[in-house]
């Protein structure tokens, strides 16, 4: 599972825009289009920002421009606190969404999410589940 820890100590070295992948706890994964373009716009507008920092990591505040930590936990706790969804919501609906998408297949979600295999098998079941039910209800499957 991605932490918010994981998340505040991403590194630029982590980020690959050119295969549109990011390593995160050792993981790589592939970047969605969304995403993508998240990160497209926040390396914009942090080189804008912090033209001359040193910080190596992706994300970073006005305090950690002119050092070399990471962001501080309450800036991610204030930065989400007001999102309409909750983080692990949104992680829950990406993944399943992923598998959505590919098939329902354990191995691609574990290997993407860097999740572990019992829970891999978990989405890849719900996701039929899922394609079942659309089935039985005469809508086409994705």
């Amino acid at each position: 599972m991605l932490t918010c820890k994981d998340i505040r100590t991403i590194q630029l070295d982590d980020v690959d825009l050119g295969n549109r992948r990011i390593t995160v706890g050792g993981h790589v994964r592939p970047f969605d289009d969304f995403t993508h373009r998240a990160v497209l716009d926040w390396l914009d507008h942090r080189r804008s920002r912090w033209p001359n920092t040193a910080n190596p990591h992706l994300l970073i505040t006005q305090k950690t421009a002119v050092e070399l930590g990471p962001a501080g936990k309450l800036w991610t706790t204030r930065a989400t606190r007001n999102l309409s969804a909750a983080l692990e919501r949104l992680r829950v609906d990406r993944q399943l969404e992923e598998a959505l998408t590919h098939g329902a297949d354990p191995l691609h979600l574990a290997l993407v999410f860097g999740i572990d295999e019992e829970t891999a098998i978990r989405y890849a079941d719900s996701d039929r589940q899922l394609l079942q039910a659309e089935i039985e209800a005469g809508v086409s499957p994705r």
